[in-house]
């Protein structure tokens, strides 16, 4: 009986039966407490299971109850309900939402100000777990006695409320105008004098001023002013604390400060030392170890100097390394393929290397990671190496790309919806390798002052992959097509989320670059004219864009191509003309008007369709489009307006007199002879060639 009545006294419901019972006694009340949070912590099982049955409202019923009682029996029973709550919240998601949805933070909040420093001690310690987490309520800066408060607690001679304070800022501060009202207030002053104080006081100190100066170059002058120097001084000797945390958080600081303010650390020695000290910490077997390799991607992300220095650095071999070691850690591996991915997005040298240290089959196993994150990685990874076509055929001949290896994985990958994905995307010129279309943020606590956003879905960082895969070598677009590739690009370029559709299209226009006609002739089956005329319309102007490049790959080549912009009684062609004659974005004005050289380059039926579409004939425009385009500030504007008219008004064609003549009379001979000195090249002699074609029939008149 003795050890029956002990066995059941550990059962879950009756812990939490003695939590609830109103004729518990506070012994009985403690001793429970103190025995869940015994079993809770480090225990996410346990964490689970308690809080399915209902134990976190319980303890919170505790902690309300005895909350305004200042006795030496009260005041135990809140440290160890306070220290349950804060178990509960840590590390664990599922826990802050319980813990919040019993109403546990305002009851936690007044124990700040109680008069015992133990119960004030478990109470900032409780609400810092609570503050590690996305789900943790927004604190507004912006009213005044928040701001109070806020200044209260860092000012606090207890260390955990110090450190409340700035996880508050770290969590919070997401603007602008709140980094600006902070550093007005005193918070900045007052986060410098904490980095000289104890472990905690250092590491949340850093966090936080990294969260204040992320984005926002005006605070970072503040930080950096005259005053100031001692303070940038004792970060950077931060940076070779013997605490690999403390180290991390000086590097990110420093990185944060340069990503706002590119003119501050411009020593290459001190860079150099960063992507050190950050490699190093990669060694580090832990959260620090895993969050290195996020720290590196933003310090080198888009800049090309710092991604050649560390390529000089061995940065590149370092990384695959420690790929190569495994079995990694999915948040180890998707830190090391960004940061991979950021060194091969501008250098040939770096993506060279990268594969001539034979890691590409683990990005490739990447791709059927169990983790998404890890995919998208892994697809980010892949674009990178990829853009450059001269590196792509270098390694054709040892199968390195366009095999279903790569290419079933990217497939499968269109299908994934996962999402709140965390991976990086890169803006780039280049108009025939894009890269994914936005920036997003990584999303979790330490990250707060990397440069970067959170995009919504897996599928979009496979289409970046996939464009850059498919933009070159017909022969072997075809591994992409049978993989029913092009099915699903299609169904994607109608989602209604519009990076989704952008990336689509993107694909969609470099599968069809230099495709010979029977590849054409697939993708255009399967796209259709109703669907490509949807897309030249689009709302989103990037997708009008990609849409017309898409139209301008098409219609690039033999004569015979000229004719999908005519079937359905023209339907392509007419959207093609309405965005030349009104669309508002440059860009997509280029793309319209080089799809109407090519189809100008066709036969005297594909010459005279383009001139209807630039002299419309129910008089929808008073001055001649041409004209205006000719004079845009845009030099490829202009350039793909000259090229149109070298295709209208070669000699040999029977009916260029008559163009000639109607060019000539509507004022175009008159603009090309002001554009001889044009600043373009390319312009110039365009210009220069479409003049020597209008001379060849004098006057213009027929």
């Amino acid at each position: 009986m003795p050890a029956s009545s002990a066995s059941s006294a550990h059962r879950p419901e009756d812990l939490i039966s003695r939590l609830s019972s109103a004729a518990a006694e506070d012994g009985g009340k403690l001793k429970a407490l103190r025995e869940l949070k015994n079993q809770i912590i480090g225990n996410r099982t346990k964490k689970l299971s308690y809080i399915k049955l209902g134990a976190v409202p319980s303890v919170v019923s505790i902690l309300s109850s005895t909350a305004a009682e200042d006795d030496a029996s009260s005041a135990s029973l809140l440290v160890q309900s306070a220290a349950a709550v804060g178990s509960f919240a840590c590390g664990l998601d599922a826990g802050v939402k319980a813990v919040l949805d019993a109403g546990a933070f305002p009851h936690l909040l007044s124990l700040i100000s109680h008069p015992n420093n133990k119960v004030v001690d478990a109470g900032a310690r409780s609400l810092k777990m609570i503050y590690q987490s996305k789900l943790a309520p927004k604190y507004d800066f912006l009213e005044e006695k928040n701001m109070e408060f806020l200044i209260s607690l860092l000012n606090n001679e207890n260390e955990n409320v110090t450190g409340l304070g700035a996880s508050i800022i770290s969590h919070s501060c997401e603007t602008n105008v709140e980094q600006k009202e902070l550093s007005d207030a005193g918070v900045l002053k007052r986060l410098i004098s904490l980095l000289g104080g104890s472990l905690c006081e250092r590491d949340a100190s850093l966090e936080s001023l990294a969260t204040v100066f992320k984005g926002n170059p005006e605070v970072v002058s503040m930080f950096l002013g005259p005053e100031s120097g001692r303070a940038l001084s004792a970060v950077t000797e931060l940076t070779k604390d013997r605490y690999p945390r403390t180290r991390l958080l000086a590097c990110m600081c420093l990185i944060t400060i340069r990503n706002a303010s590119p003119c501050y650390l411009q020593d290459v020695e001190q860079k150099t030392k960063l992507m050190l000290i950050l490699l190093e910490l990669l060694d580090d077997p832990g959260q620090v170890g895993d969050e290195a390799a996020f720290a590196l991607s933003s310090l080198i992300a888009e800049k090309e100097d710092l991604q050649q220095l560390a390529f000089e650095e061995n940065v590149v071999n370092k990384l695959c390394n420690h790929l190569q070691k495994g079995p990694l850690q999915a948040k180890r591996i998707q830190g090391i393929l960004l940061a991979l991915a950021d060194l091969c997005s501008k250098l040939e040298s770096c993506r060279s290397r990268l594969l001539s240290l034979q890691v590409l089959n683990l990005v490739t196993d990447a791709l059927t990671h169990d983790s998404a994150d890890v995919r998208a990685a892994a697809c980010s990874c892949m674009k990178s190496v990829s853009r450059s076509v001269k590196v792509i055929i270098q390694n054709l001949s040892a199968g390195s790309f366009m095999n279903e290896v790569i290419v079933i994985p990217l497939v499968q990958l269109l299908h994934d919806t996962s999402s709140s994905v965390q991976i990086w995307f890169y803006l780039d010129s280049n108009v025939c390798i894009p890269p994914c279309c936005s920036k997003r943020d990584i999303g979790y606590s330490m990250q707060h002052a990397l440069h970067c956003f959170i995009d919504p879905f897996l599928q979009v960082a496979a289409l970046g992959a996939i464009s850059n895969i498919v933009v070159e070598f017909s022969k072997h677009k075809s591994v992409f097509i049978q993989c029913g590739g092009v099915k699903q690009l299609v169904q994607l370029s109608k989602s209604m989320e519009s990076a989704i559709r952008l990336n689509a299209v993107w694909a969609l226009r470099n599968l069809m670059f230099l495709s010979d006609n029977r590849c054409k002739e697939g993708i255009f089956l399967e796209l259709t004219a109703s669907t490509l005329t949807s897309l030249i319309c689009d709302p989103e102007p990037s997708v009008q864009e990609q849409a017309l490049a898409l139209v301008r790959n098409l219609v690039d080549g033999c004569v015979d191509s000229i004719e999908y912009v005519f079937l359905e009684d023209g339907l392509i062609l007419h959207a093609i003309g309405r965005q030349v004659q009104s669309a508002l974005k440059a860009e997509v004005l280029v793309q319209g008007m080089y799809v109407l050289s090519n189809v100008a380059s066709g036969n005297e039926i594909h010459k005279e369709a383009v001139m209807h579409q630039l002299f419309p004939q129910d008089g929808s425009t008073t001055e001649p489009i041409m004209i205006k385009h000719l004079q845009n500030k845009n030099s490829q504007l202009r350039t793909a307006a000259a090229w149109a008219l070298v295709n209208l008004t070669f000699p040999s064609n029977p009916g260029a007199s008559s163009r000639v003549a109607k060019l000539w009379n509507a004022g175009v001979t008159s603009q090309l002879k002001n554009m001889v000195n044009d600043p373009c090249l390319d312009v110039k002699l365009r210009v220069k060639t479409a003049l020597g074609q209008f001379m060849t029939f004098g006057d213009g008149s027929t």
